[in-house]
């Protein structure tokens, strides 16, 4: 008989799986050496999200004479901040990890493991067996090997968001969403920062339009270098320098007192001695899973960052449900992810779920546009917004293709979008679904009115 019926590996989304397990009686294992919680609660989009509410609020303050208010900033407590939020996702792990210890079915292993054959894995210094193995271990920031990079204190987006003292200045290496919101933190705190980015726009997974409307609003916050390719890193008396080079050959060289290395992230996969079990791997490290989250291992699943399907909390979630259906209840549910939403959140936000212009133009696929901008309505007038705009990608049969949208709230109005494609309406339902004014929802409609009259 085996030691336990269910073990899983990662205490991120994976801790809803062995919560499930428990629930239903199976005797189960939760292995996480961290606190629970994962990358989301604790490294994340929850710490990151509250740094910028903060950031935000200085922004409301700094704007507010646009609306005839007169106000000023008389400080800006950064480590309080901090503080809060570590006292609190703290907490909520704390917490976690008190309850599963008082779980019936239940044992938390807080170490590292790896699988010793199939279904056997290294637990406490012994081998540990299982019927099923759930892999949830997520990702972690991807440090290139650049020059003169392990010589010096640099930051990742995990340092970065528990830094209690305000660096004066900061270079940012990478122009994606990591980048991009760390970027505008510590700017609307007081840092001057610098991007340096390797593609020709920063968020360059955005459709084209987004990206570039973003890049030239970065621009007038930050030192933007988009087209380079950092190549070096030295610290010198004065604080770090950053070298980097165009294409072309042509050479840049950038200050700061701390460099923070944003170039996207890496599964967690390394460490799981996944060879001894059977279990494959893609070329990026990813461990390959089927439409019902199997891997090429009988009876091991894998869920989350660490199965590479999408790096988003949410799909994190999603794939619970279907984890859960399939390993606690042995259903055989197979997992659609498809109109998969994704949220930047920046200012301004930027959203979107389906396909960009340039990936229906690779795939020479006919397509019709609808665009709305946001100071063309009521809200965005009454907000007095110069910029932003709702982007509408659907075929000239009527299927939504993609929804695309930079500015206010792009976060929340996206959630229509969403419903609409994951259900199969066509964008005639929502041009014509009835939207109150003056929301910024009319926004919205107004773009997929426009994409109707094509």
């Amino acid at each position: 008989m085996a030691d336990f019926d269910v073990i899983v590996v990662g205490g991120g989304t994976g801790n809803n799986v062995a919560a499930a397990a428990a629930d239903a009686g199976l005797d189960t294992a939760l292995v996480e050496p961290g606190p629970l919680g994962g990358t989301c609660l604790n490294r994340g989009c929850n710490p990151s999200k509250m740094l910028i509410q903060a950031a935000n609020a200085v922004n409301h303050v700094q704007n507010a004479e646009r609306f005839h208010v007169d106000a000023f900033i008389d400080g800006i407590d950064h480590a309080a901040v901090v503080d809060e939020m570590d006292d609190l996702l703290g907490g909520i792990a704390e917490n976690m990890e008190d309850r599963y210890r008082e779980t019936d079915n239940l044992t938390l292993f807080t170490e590292y493991t790896e699988f010793v054959d199939e279904r056997t894995l290294e637990l406490g210094g012994e081998a540990v067996t299982t019927e099923k193995v759930v892999i949830a271990t997520g990702s972690r920031p991807i440090v290139p090997p650049i020059d003169g990079l392990d010589e010096i204190d640099y930051l990742t987006s995990q340092d970065a968001l528990y830094l209690r003292e305000l660096p004066e200045s900061l270079v940012i290496l990478g122009g994606g969403y990591i980048a991009v919101e760390l970027g505008y933190v510590f700017q609307s705190m007081g840092t001057d920062v610098t991007i340096v980015e390797m593609m020709d726009s920063l968020v360059p997974r955005e459709d084209d339009e987004i990206a570039a409307t973003f890049t030239e609003l970065a621009a007038e916050r930050h030192d933007v270098y988009t087209g380079h390719r950092v190549t070096a890193v030295e610290e010198r008396s004065d604080g770090h320098t950053v070298h980097a080079e165009t294409a072309d050959g042509g050479e840049l060289t950038v200050k700061g007192s701390e460099v923070l290395v944003a170039l996207g992230r890496r599964p967690n996969s390394d460490e799981l001695g996944l060879e001894a079990a059977g279990i494959d791997v893609d070329d990026r490290g990813f461990i390959e899973t089927n439409e019902y989250l199997e891997t090429t291992a009988e009876n091991v699943w894998a869920q989350g960052d660490v199965a590479g399907n999408a790096l988003f909390k949410h799909a994190g979630d999603f794939e619970t449900r279907h984890t859960v259906a399939n390993v606690v209840h042995e259903e055989r549910t197979a997992i659609d992810l498809s109109a998969m939403p994704h949220t930047i959140f920046t200012a301004p936000q930027i959203a979107g779920v389906g396909a960009t212009e340039a990936e229906l133009q690779d795939d020479d696929r006919e397509y019709v546009v609808g665009r709305a901008d946001y100071s063309d309505s009521a809200m965005g007038r009454a907000k007095k917004l110069e910029y932003g705009f709702v982007k509408v990608l659907a075929d000239p049969d009527g299927k939504i293709l993609g929804v695309h949208a930079i500015g206010d709230e792009a976060s929340t109005l996206l959630h229509e979008a969403v419903l609409a494609m994951r259900h199969g309406l066509a964008a005639a339902d929502v041009a014509g679904t009835i939207h109150a004014h003056p929301t910024l929802s009319k926004v919205l409609e107004a773009a997929f009115q426009e994409v109707t009259r094509q």
